[in-house]
């Protein structure tokens, strides 16, 4: 057992995989379990769970720093993108970086949009040349943190509109967004927010708001959604509740659980934690830092036998190995990649 920022995590030690599932605290798999309970027994109802759908939206919102009236629900990030990239005219010219996680990108290459990847160091360079800028503010494969000043620069100087959609996914829950100018942002909860796998969200500016189609409507997404459920007409909320696809019951409740906790830390110290134990890997292999809390290594067969003998969780992406500290990662972690890689 392991405490963090006055909470229990029952994380062993070594796992460093929070960049694909993150582990929730104590109390937020307790509250989760006895749920489960009351489901065995019949004891549930569909409107319990509305309210948590309504605090983890104000919970997510505050990590993003948006109106919770501006933020749309769903269960993944791509469903989310794809009402947008239906609300667009094919002939949309979307920028976006190469081995951006394909949540962000299909769902415009699916409707015919053409979709051109740079570098991360090109994008801000490039944005005039575009309608649409679609990236992860922190980029799945690596860990490479875009820079979001620069992108903001050029997205002003461009001569026309250049709408921009934002994935925070590998970003909220320990980096400190601020993010009421980009058009769209999408992300999800069962990484760096430590919820069940099951919810997502969408602010949209209400400019934005106004041009997205809510192409899956539905019954969730009526003023009142339990007067919502039967016949015409079409009746829809007014503020970015009309987006709303219908909620995952238990893993709303987890997110209402996990993220007005997160939501009320020191993001800004949960930053320097995490991204303090990741650079300290990158220093101990004689590498520059990155300033991230994800990092991808090159290891040999044997540097990687030796890393999953040693108990060390992580992912291989893009022919890398994956790290990702969060919260509840410690020095002793460091320690383990460090004496298993050098």
């Amino acid at each position: 057992m392991r405490v963090a920022y006055g909470q229990q995590f029952d994380v062993p030690d070594g796992y460093l995989n929070t960049a694909s599932i993150g582990v929730p605290p104590a109390f937020a798999a307790d509250i989760l379990d006895e749920e489960v309970r009351r489901w065995r027994g019949g004891l549930t109802r569909p409107p319990h769970y509305d309210p948590y759908v309504a605090t983890a939206r104000q919970a997510w919102a505050s990590l993003v720093g948006v109106p919770a009236e501006q933020v749309a629900t769903g269960s993944g990030v791509s469903q989310l993108v794809g009402l947008v990239a239906a609300s667009l005219p094919r002939s949309t010219r979307v920028l976006t970086v190469g081995n951006e996680f394909t949540s962000v990108t299909f769902p415009f290459a699916a409707h015919g949009m053409t979709v051109t990847e740079v570098t991360p160091d090109e994008l801000a360079g490039r944005v005039a040349d575009h309608d649409l800028v679609a990236v992860s503010v922190v980029q799945s494969a690596d860990g490479t943190v875009i820079d979001l000043d620069a992108l903001r620069s050029a997205l002003r100087a461009a001569s026309t509109e250049v709408l921009v959609l934002l994935d925070v996914t590998q970003a909220a829950g320990w980096l400190p967004l601020d993010l009421p100018w980009a058009d769209w942002v999408v992300g999800t909860g069962y990484k760096w927010l430590m919820a069940p796998r099951g919810t997502a969200w969408l602010a949209a500016t209400p400019a934005a708001l106004d041009r997205t189609v809510p192409v899956a409507a539905n019954w969730f997404a009526a003023p009142d959604p339990w007067q919502g459920i039967y016949g015409l007409p079409l009746r829809l909320a007014r503020d970015a509740r009309r987006l709303d696809l219908s909620p995952v019951w238990f893993a709303q409740l987890g997110s209402a659980a996990t993220l007005p906790w997160i939501a009320g830390l020191d993001l800004a110290a949960v930053r320097d934690h995490c991204v303090g134990l990741a650079d300290a890997v990158l220093l101990a292999r004689g590498e520059r830092p990155r300033g991230s809390a994800i990092i991808a290594v090159d290891l040999t067969a044997e540097q990687a036998g030796r890393l999953a003998e040693a108990g060390v969780v992580g992912s291989v992406r893009a022919g890398r190995t994956r790290l990702a500290f969060h919260m509840y990662n410690t020095l002793a972690d460091v320690d383990l990649v460090v004496d298993s890689t050098t």
